[in-house]
């Protein structure tokens, strides 16, 4: 792949929104615009195939490169779109909710092994999620790659989150920063953490997420109504502030029942923050490496209130603990991969992907 290469990026969202999805591909875009290429990200999320079709046509890409089977890779499947990709490299990327969540759902799982067997190559950024792609697209196992994840901080402005929290001296603040959907599990995390403030009532905990599912949206505002004591929902915070309001947290929580590699927990363990994070596999993974290191957090199971309750608690009331995990956590961050190393991974994808069209 030579310099003048151009991708063209598509996403739900993208930046300067506030998502997981939009955050990803914004540290690709940088990263290869930095490395030379030609980049250009276009988000599906209330896009028509006329508007795409126009993107195709007047930027020239020689790859396209879908974030997110089931929201975006869809529009490959429009017989107007694959033959406007017709000679081009068609590459997927795939989040945990592709892997997970939709293809328990047996249309949407049709759709995303339909695009992904359409695709040169196919990403993920979680070694979990590569394995389950290996098992149902047995024949594409050589066109399935892992790449590594890396955090970015995309600005130093300063974002005070212990005061939009109504912090106190003495008081020990959790940080959850999730748009509000039940994956995320942020209801269940404001329920249990009912229990841990009335056993101690040093304990704060601040939401930050705009609202992407209506009804458990609603459902969640009502709840937050009344946890004013402790809680606080506040809108979400500019990326550019984002590491500064880390720093602010005592404890990063991150409650998702499904997740891939949450761009959460890359970006508190790279600010040097405790976590306590449900127990499922990718999250496992990260917060105790394959090595000898101390982990960087606390596990707990998403399905059992009184098991984060108990861990919780035991954070709030250990400050040396929380110091050592801290601590953990720096080393921790030491050892991510970095942008360039993320950019280099998807330069030898976008060239396996070249190569396979001309196979």
């Amino acid at each position: 792949m030579n310099k003048g290469t151009r991708i063209l990026i598509l996403s739900p969202t993208i930046f300067p929104s506030i998502t997981g999805n939009a955050a990803t591909t914004e540290r690709w875009r940088r990263s290869l615009v930095k490395e030379g290429y030609t980049v250009q990200t276009l988000a599906t999320r209330g896009l028509n195939v006329a508007d795409l079709l126009d993107a195709i046509k007047h930027f020239r890409p020689d790859i396209i490169h879908v974030y997110h089977a089931f929201h975006s890779g869809v529009f490959l499947l429009d017989p107007r779109v694959s033959d406007a990709c017709d000679g081009l490299s068609i590459v997927v990327s795939l989040p945990g909710t592709d892997a997970d969540l939709e293809m328990v759902t047996q249309d949407r799982k049709d759709v995303i092994l339909k695009v992904c067997r359409s695709a040169h190559a196919i990403t993920a950024q979680s070694e979990v999620i590569i394995d389950h792609l290996k098992n149902n697209l047995s024949e594409r196992g050589d066109r399935v790659f892992y790449i590594p994840k890396a955090p970015l901080w995309l600005g130093s402005d300063i974002f005070d989150l212990r005061s939009f929290a109504g912090c106190g001296n003495g008081d020990v603040l959790f940080f959850l920063p999730a748009g509000i959907r039940p994956v995320k599990g942020n209801l269940e995390c404001l329920t249990a953490f009912k229990k841990v403030h009335q056993t101690n009532q040093a304990a704060k905990i601040v939401f930050s997420g705009q609202v992407l599912d209506a009804d458990y949206g609603r459902l969640f505002e009502q709840e937050i109504d009344l946890c004013a004591a402790f809680a606080r929902w506040i809108q979400p915070i500019p990326p550019a502030a984002m590491r500064s309001a880390y720093e602010g947290a005592d404890i990063v929580l991150n409650c998702s029942f499904s997740e891939g590699l949450s761009n959460v927990l890359l970006e508190a363990i790279s600010a040097g923050r405790p976590l306590l994070a449900s127990d499922i596999p990718s999250t496992r993974r990260l917060i105790y490496a394959d090595n000898d290191a101390a982990p960087c957090g606390f596990l707990y199971n998403p399905h059992d209130p009184d098991d984060f309750c108990s861990q919780a608690l035991e954070l709030i009331n250990n400050e040396s603990l929380r110091r050592s995990i801290a601590e953990a956590a720096r080393s921790r961050a030491l050892m991510l991969p970095t942008p360039a190393d993320e950019a280099n991974a998807l330069t030898d994808v976008y060239n396996a992907a070249l190569r396979s069209i001309n196979q």
